[in-house]
């Protein structure tokens, strides 16, 4: 029980560290923030016979594009610096549209069932940490590991193996 509290506390930490790590340094133009606060508030420039006012539809498009899937790297729990503009995505849309939302996590085939049922909780357990942290309530996101259970992709190749280490973002 001891150590499952250390690795929660240790996995809670690098998700720290990275998201101090993604601080906004990041030099954005100013089109392109311009073009982002226009999304963040819903304001569209589309033909949608409201002028300026992105229709409901536009948004549940908008919404459904986003992709679902968040790759890691081998054995590794910790999100990708390249995935962290697509969890901001999700956490807006949960922000501005509450639902509940499954987070499901899957490894490769490598390693053993129970271990691969650990790891994909962490995985699953960091995408979890980061949309709080972004203001989605904790009791709107469910976690699940499938483990190494239902591949993405078959095979025994890096890129089968590549496809499988996931967590899914259902809605």
């Amino acid at each position: 029980m001891m150590i499952k509290l250390i690795k929660q506390g240790l996995s809670l930490a690098v998700v720290l560290a990275f998201l101090a790590g993604c601080s906004s340094t990041d030099t954005v133009d100013e089109d392109a923030a311009a073009a982002a606060e226009a999304e963040r508030s819903g304001v569209t420039t589309g033909t949608s016979g409201r002028e300026g006012m992105g229709s409901r539809s536009d948004r549940d498009e908008e919404a459904e594009s986003l992709e679902r899937i968040v790759y890691f790297d081998f054995d590794q729990a910790v999100l990708k610096p390249q995935t962290r503009a697509l969890l901001l995505a999700h956490a807006e849309r949960l922000r501005n549209n509450p639902v509940n939302v499954r987070l499901e996590g899957h490894t490769d085939e490598r390693g053993t069932r129970e271990y691969n049922m650990a790891l994909g909780e962490r995985r699953a357990n960091a995408v979890r940490d980061f949309l709080v942290l972004q203001g989605v309530p904790r009791n709107s996101i469910e976690v699940v590991s499938y483990g190494e259970e239902r591949p993405l992709a078959s095979g025994s190749n890096e890129r089968a193996w590549g496809q499988n280490r996931r967590v899914e973002i259902k809605y």
